[in-house]
């Protein structure tokens, strides 16, 4: 790929990315401060699986700016967060299929999660 590209891709990542992170940090933070209504919405959640995905949102943000100028660290802060979400979703299985109720949206954004990051890693450390 040329470098030409190769920036231009990173360019059109980068506001994914960070639309993503403040979405992520937007939901994470409904439902750990505020209402029980909020609570309720997000049905049978994991505590650590929300507080992972909303700190989580933050790095998404760091990771959007450094993405988008140009900075080496951004590729891998990308595959950390990557790796870090994959564990948590390991952990999150181990615990659903020991039997703690889970809610099964659960399942669908942390693999979106899981595959985005892994892909902007990949992208990012070409």
């Amino acid at each position: 790929m040329n470098q030409t590209y190769t920036r231009f891709a990173l360019y059109a990542i980068a506001p994914i990315a960070l639309i993503f992170g403040l979405a992520t940090i937007v939901s994470g933070g409904q439902v750990l401060f505020g209402d029980e209504a909020a609570r309720a919405a997000a049905g049978n959640y994991m505590p650590f699986v929300v507080w992972f995905n909303f700190l989580a949102g933050f790095a998404y943000v760091g990771a959007a700016v450094g993405l988008a100028t140009g900075q080496a660290w951004a590729a891998r802060l990308a595959l950390v967060i990557a790796i870090a979400t994959a564990l948590v979703f390991l952990v999150f299985g181990l615990f659903a299929l020991a039997g703690t109720p889970f809610e099964p949206r659960t399942v669908g954004a942390m693999t979106l999660r899981t595959a985005l990051w892994a892909g902007i890693a990949w992208f990012a450390g070409r």
